[in-house]
């Protein structure tokens, strides 16, 4: 059985901290075929649609759409910060590869 995807409390955090519900958005998670690796992420503050996944904590909201649901099952969208920077990551356990900048993988 396919989990849905799992969003931190430190993701939910960043974006009340940029105030994306406050301008009626949501981060959403897409994956789309190209990338070094095969499939690529696609990450962006977007307003959720009517057939989103709609993954809510904090007053925020993370959204999926039907097509990329079941590459990100049980799949855990995070924040991190870095000294190289800061950004929204996913930890695919469905990906058999990754490529370094961790926006493409392979299934």
């Amino acid at each position: 059985m396919n989990l849905p995807p799992k969003v931190t409390s430190r993701a939910f955090e960043r974006l009340a901290e940029i105030g994306a519900a406050e301008e009626g958005k949501a981060l959403r998670i897409a994956v789309e075929g190209g990338g070094c690796s095969g499939f690529q992420y696609e990450i962006a503050l977007d307003a959720p649609a009517d057939d989103d996944l709609v993954l809510e904590g904090s007053g925020q909201k993370v959204v999926v759409d039907s097509v990329s649901l079941p590459f990100l099952a049980d799949a855990v969208i995070d924040f991190t910060e870095e000294l190289i920077g800061a950004r929204f990551t996913i930890e695919n356990p469905n990906a058999t590869a990754a490529c370094g900048c961790g926006t493409s993988f392979s299934m």
